[in-house]
């Protein structure tokens, strides 16, 4: 009985460290698709609800899915962009559609994929989480302000209360550790939106109007539609994810202290699929591995699979009950807006950690990144540049994201992986220049 309550309360742990990663996704595609109270409370609980069965499709270790490492999966980030921007072209129904699709996609080559990571070395690792970072900046400061459309864009209000936000966090970040640390987001939420309360910005009623209890509804925002030019959005998004799952999946693998072979990588990837499969029938999302998971494992020493579990479960069990995802409904805008700042922060961060080894290898690298990043962030600030080309196209080029992550793997390929005579003269010349 006393283990069973100290794995519990580790269960617990870890779906605090995810919750507000997790919760976030659904907020801000939600909030730009212009969903209702009731529309945005079902998205938010039937996500909290896969985000268990996508955990535990990974912890497994059969013969046709699952890492059998303790992962925990929720809604990538990379996926924000791609759906917002397919939804405002062929509207939610090719959403789901595209979700649906890529989720094959990644099933059907997930053998293929464990034996090609040689295109996926750190240079473009790194660029295409750098680019994802630095892309969804921009969300972030829209929601500062309040949200797109707001009356109060800008207001003294809402910038005192995104500010106020990041500043909770970043002093709970500085001045705590350990697991206090870990969930130093979700308690700039949970203050955050203390502090609305008294500044009226809180309404109550999507969770009074909220039932105890509900069960999952498939296409519960319609049938699914397919238009390829979203089909080939998502199947990049999803490949992109892949990428940072084989990080977190070889990261966990040295903390467990197990050998990863290629049949290994392939079941994780195959989890991955089928997990967004279930995500676009149940209209959620594309789910990944969560690296903030990762981190708080290696704090706490704890490697077993059963403690994912345990979260797994909490996570369904939590996705039946509407009033718990309401709760999260009413978070404003600014507050999400500074929380976001932090995280988005973290990911251009991570980016760079993973750049900083590479960048100093070669001036074929340094011109990797550059380009992926440029393009990255300037496909964001100006989306409406390629707006000349075929329609067809446009949704691949008018995202920061598949655009710079194109860019990346395009050019490891041209100087890294094409052979030339010259690339070793030129990276022992860059070297010597580097110690001068």
């Amino acid at each position: 009985m006393k283990n069973i309550g100290k794995e519990t309360a580790l269960g617990i742990q870890h779906l605090l460290a995810m919750y507000a990663g997790a919760i976030i996704v659904p907020l801000i595609i939600g909030g730009a698709l212009g969903f209702n109270s009731k529309e945005l409370t079902y998205l938010v609980s039937i996500d909290i609800l896969m985000c268990g069965v996508a955990t535990i499709l990974q912890i497994m270790n059969s013969r046709f899915v699952g890492i059998g490492l303790p992962v925990v999966l929720g809604c990538t980030f990379t996926a924000v962009g791609p759906i917002i921007a397919i939804s405002g072209q062929h509207g939610i129904s090719a959403v789901y559609g595209s979700i649906i699709a890529s989720g094959i996609f990644v099933v059907l080559i997930s053998g293929v994929f464990s034996k090609l990571i040689r295109f996926f070395p750190p240079v473009v690792t790194g660029s295409i989480v750098t680019v994802i970072g630095i892309t969804l900046i921009p969300v972030a400061i829209n929601n500062m302000g309040g949200g797109s459309g707001a009356s109060d864009f800008g207001s003294l209000s809402n910038i005192s209360l995104a500010f106020g936000t990041l500043l909770f966090i970043v002093i709970i970040y500085r001045f705590s550790s350990g697991f206090t640390r870990s969930i130093s987001i979700l308690l700039g939420l949970l203050a955050g939106t203390f502090a609305s309360i008294f500044m009226g910005k809180i309404d109550l009623m999507p969770v009074k109007e909220a039932s105890y209890f509900h069960m999952v509804q498939p296409f519960y925002f319609g049938m699914p539609t397919i238009e390829w030019s979203a089909v080939i959005t998502m199947s990049l998004v999803a490949i992109v994810s892949l990428v940072e799952s084989t990080g977190v999946y070889f990261a966990l693998s040295d903390i467990c202290e197990e050998d990863l072979k290629e049949k290994r990588l392939a079941k994780g990837y195959r989890a991955e699929g089928l997990a967004a499969v279930l995500g676009g029938i149940f209209n959620t999302f594309p789910y990944t591995t969560f690296s903030q998971n990762v981190g708080l494992i290696q704090m706490s020493g704890v490697r077993s699979r059963k403690i994912i579990l345990i979260t797994g479960l909490m996570l369904v069990a939590l996705g039946f009950l509407p009033k718990v995802a309401a709760l999260a409904t009413i978070i404003p805008a600014s507050v999400l807006g500074g929380a976001m700042i932090a995280m988005f922060g973290m990911i251009v961060a991570q980016g760079i950690k993973m750049l900083s080894n590479v960048i100093t290898e070669s001036h074929d690298n340094s011109m990797i990144i550059a380009c992926s990043v440029g393009i990255g962030l300037g496909v964001t600030v100006a989306p409406d540049l390629f707006a000349n080309l075929p329609s067809s196209f446009q949704i691949l080029t008018s995202n920061g994201i598949v655009a710079g992550s194109i860019t990346a793997i395009s050019l490891n390929i041209l100087f890294n992986m094409l052979p030339t005579r010259k690339k070793k003269q030129a990276s022992l010349v860059y070297k010597k220049e580097s110690i001068n």
